[in-house]
């Protein structure tokens, strides 16, 4: 169509991303989140093994009934996929969360699925095919890890008008991200191939939502353990870290690993409600999750305070 998606979207659209992220990110939050190890380990043993193991065990229950095999092999495939290259950074930027953490953690990981997404279609799907990887390696460093590093750059420059003006990053970074949900759904439903029964599509709906509400709220448990050393910023940035799944690197690679599938179209169709619903569930949570943020900091705040002494 006019709007050329395999230009506009999967280059221009994702490094304006990472651009407006590195342009508005403090250089030295950034460094600091390099060293965040524990935080960086949870969300990609979360993402990359605890995800797709867990779906493949609740498949195991669901293959006994008539939901479309074909939907439900795409159920695994969504496990599969690595941490996106948009969506939680934006959404934690919005919640005031570490987006620092956010950022290197969606670009580290979708460096590891470009490595281990293909394994694990094969481990649990039995597909194989030859994958690109140097193809898609070059893609994501030039349209994540090189913007993020001229955003930087340029703001060494332009740093005390940035603090002056305060440009409206978040939405910026929104708008792009809608352009890109929207023209994923023209491309797939735009198929003349695709065939759904309506039934398997309530049903499929229905379990991502409950999918996605039972993982956020299980890394929200973890993350803010008495023990687990993360701040209230961190477990906003694992949240969403963990349990969004990409959509711009996802569909890409399922053209590549199930390259000649006839029921290609089908396997897609999960990853693409799972996308756009991940956006829509995180957007409603973000003032239920930025106010308790606020109210846990206070409250931490209050405890480190010294006590005044008690006169006699």
């Amino acid at each position: 169509g006019p709007l050329k998606p395999e230009i506009t979207i999967t280059y221009i659209a994702v490094s304006a991303i990472f651009f407006n992220s590195g342009l508005s990110l403090k250089t030295e939050e950034l460094t600091s989140a390099l060293m965040h190890v524990k935080l960086h380990l949870f969300v990609q043993i979360f993402t990359l093994v605890f995800f797709p193991t867990a779906i493949w065990l609740f498949l195991q229950l669901l293959s006994i009934t008539p939901i479309n095999e074909w939907l439900l092999k795409g159920l695994q495939t969504v496990g599969c996929m690595p941490p996106p290259v948009s969506s939680a950074v934006i959404l934690t930027k919005a919640v005031g969360g570490n987006e620092a953490a956010a950022i290197f953690n969606s670009a580290f990981g979708s460096f590891l699925g470009i490595v281990i997404t293909p394994l694990l279609l094969l481990l649990f799907l039995g597909s194989s095919s030859s994958v690109p990887f140097t193809s898609i390696f070059s893609q994501l460093f030039m349209t994540v890890v090189v913007p993020l590093i001229i955003g930087q750059i340029v703001r060494r420059y332009i740093k005390d008008w940035l603090e002056r003006k305060k440009p409206p990053f978040g939405t910026i970074s929104s708008c792009v991200l809608l352009m890109i949900i929207y023209t994923t759904f023209c491309d797939t439903f735009a198929n003349p191939n695709i065939d759904l029964d309506k039934f398997s599509l309530i049903i499929i709906v229905f379990i991502i939502f409950s999918v996605q509400m039972s993982f956020m709220f299980l890394t929200f448990l973890f993350s803010t353990r008495n023990n687990s050393g993360f701040t209230p910023a961190d477990t906003v940035a694992i949240v969403f870290c963990s349990t969004h799944k990409s959509l711009t690197l996802g569909i890409p690679m399922l053209k590549i690993v199930f390259a000649g599938y006839e029921h290609l179209s089908l396997i897609s169709v999960p990853l693409l409600i799972y996308h756009p619903a991940q956006i829509l569930l995180g957007s409603l949570l973000v003032p239920t999750i930025k106010s308790w943020m606020v109210s846990r900091q206070k409250a931490q705040k209050l405890t480190r305070q010294p006590k005044a002494p008690v006169k006699v």
